[in-house]
């Protein structure tokens, strides 16, 4: 029998680079060996509170992202987090055994305090109650994660445990599947790639503009003219020639370090490799963006999937609980 992947992803609109290398592709891979639910958590993304009013164009677009890279709606359940309500119920009956002071110690909650200040909500607080809630609903054993990861995951066996003693067993214990994702450092050469810091490369962009895109990533700090000896173990384009150029990686440091080829060379080429890779990915998404109401079926039909299994949990949860 098929273990079930759950994995979930806040709705932050065009997919980059980034997130494809560290992440989508696995996905992908899991839908071989597993029974898969993939959904785009909307909820969650209420805990900012910033930019909710483009909720649905974002969402959209990730599922475009998504499908185009090999997401598979006859494979998988894909749907968004709030069309299938019972979470919240579920949210809502797992907060009464989590203890306040559990959440209280999550590290991810202390970095959002720190970051929005002016916003610390129940929500916020509550993040992990709703992230065991996505798990444990479609009574998913096996999350894909990362092992920076693995303390949100240890969070929600914890609760399950405390449900389980309480209340009787009804919920696998989600384990970790640990998969390499790799980290995507930004253009910027410092940070993590994300849009939110505008240093990312949209998978959907034009050839033309991931090309300009690339020519103003930050490369070797060391090298200041086109003559100058490069060094690229510490140049972030050096990097991603790895997922994109891996069988000139010898040829291309070789160049680096004799300065036969200078930095904008070493973007070009990059932006050439990123560009031959994404082609068919772009002429997939551009197909399925002009079929009319396709996403919005591929919504519907996971949601309505997924509701199958959130009704039967949400009977047993209450059966244990005690609930009328």
């Amino acid at each position: 029998m098929k273990g079930r992947v759950f994995s979930g992803a806040r709705p932050t609109g065009k997919q980059h680079i980034g997130n494809y290398l560290g992440a989508i592709q696995s996905y992908v891979k899991l839908q071989q060996d597993y029974d898969c639910i993939y959904c785009i958590v909307d909820i969650h993304a209420l805990t900012t509170l910033e930019d909710t009013h483009l909720l649905k164009e974002n969402t959209r677009e990730m599922m475009l992202d998504w499908l185009a890279a090999g997401l598979d709606p006859e494979k998988s359940i894909l749907f968004i987090q709030s069309h299938v309500p019972e979470v919240m119920e579920l949210h809502t009956l797992l907060s009464m055994v989590t203890p306040l002071g559990w959440l209280l110690r999550v590290a991810t909650f202390k970095e959002k305090v720190k970051l929005q200040p002016h916003n610390v909500n129940y929500g916020l607080v509550g993040y992990p109650v709703l992230m065991t809630a996505d798990i444990v609903l479609y009574k998913a054993d096996t999350i894909p994660v990362g092992e920076d990861q693995l303390p949100h995951l240890e969070m929600a066996r914890d609760i399950v445990r405390r449900f389980t003693y309480l209340f009787g067993e009804v919920f696998p214990e989600p384990k970790a599947k640990l998969t390499t994702f790799p980290m995507v450092i930004g253009l910027d050469g410092e940070r993590k790639m994300s849009k939110s810091c505008d240093n990312d490369v949209e998978l959907a962009a034009s050839p033309e503009e991931t090309t300009q895109r690339i020519r103003t990533a930050f490369t070797d700090p060391a090298r200041q003219y086109r003559n100058d000896p490069g060094h690229p173990e510490v140049c972030n384009i050096y990097s991603l020639h790895h997922f994109y150029n891996p069988d000139r990686l010898d040829e291309i440091a070789t160049q680096c370090r004799g300065a036969a080829i200078g930095c904008v060379d070493c973007k070009n080429i990059l932006a050439e490799g990123v560009n031959r890779d994404l082609a068919p990915f772009r002429e997939r998404r551009a197909e399925i963006a002009q079929r009319p109401g396709y996403v919005d079926e591929v919504f519907a039909d996971g949601a309505r999937r997924a509701h199958v299994i959130a009704k039967e949990t949400i009977k047993e949860v209450k059966e244990k609980m005690g609930l009328p």
